[in-house]
């Protein structure tokens, strides 16, 4: 069995993590690096307000004064992502960094694969870090479980599973 751990909005929880006071505000994320900067993630409560990934920092403000625009912050971004594979290593000697805020764990023991894999998602709540966790008989199909998770989604049958997900779920994944 695999298990994949997903950061959602992995850039923006890196950006703000040290900040739990904004989590409640519409947030959103800029590649501070282009010459035009786009908003490329945004939390829940930024979506809610009318804000859209592609729009402009001004055309956001637009929507909501109160939103917060974020650079990345690949500093945090690389922390968090050591701190997600040394979590997963303490689960299994086999694991893969599959995506920035993504990684993939084979186990060889099965017993308690909720109960661990939930360990873990508690484990990342602790450094203010959300995490949603999909396990699955094959590593694709874990990877759609945990962006549907909510935190933990256990599937034994991944063709059961994945036969009625629209298309569309597909872009979610990696």
């Amino acid at each position: 069995m695999f298990a994949s751990i997903y950061l959602p909005n992995f850039y923006l929880q890196a950006a703000m993590r040290h900040q739990p006071e904004l989590r409640a505000k519409p947030a959103a994320l800029i590649e501070e690096q282009e010459k035009k900067p786009l908003l490329i993630q945004l939390n829940e409560v930024a979506e809610k307000s009318g804000i859209r990934k592609g729009m402009t920092p001004s055309q956001a403000l637009a929507r909501s004064l109160e939103v917060v625009i974020k650079a990345r912050a690949r500093t945090q971004e690389k922390s968090i992502q050591q701190l997600l594979l040394h979590f997963a290593f303490i689960l299994s000697p086999f694991v893969e960094a599959t995506a920035p805020g993504v990684c993939t764990i084979q186990f060889t023991d099965n017993r308690d694969l909720t109960a661990k894999v939930s360990g873990l998602i508690e484990w990342l709540a602790e450094c203010e870090i959300t995490a949603q966790a999909g396990i699955a008989p094959t590593p694709d199909a874990s990877v759609l479980a945990a962006h549907l998770a909510r935190p933990v989604l256990e599937i034994d049958n991944a063709k059961e599973f994945l036969a009625p997900l629209p298309i569309e779920t597909l872009a979610m994944s990696v």
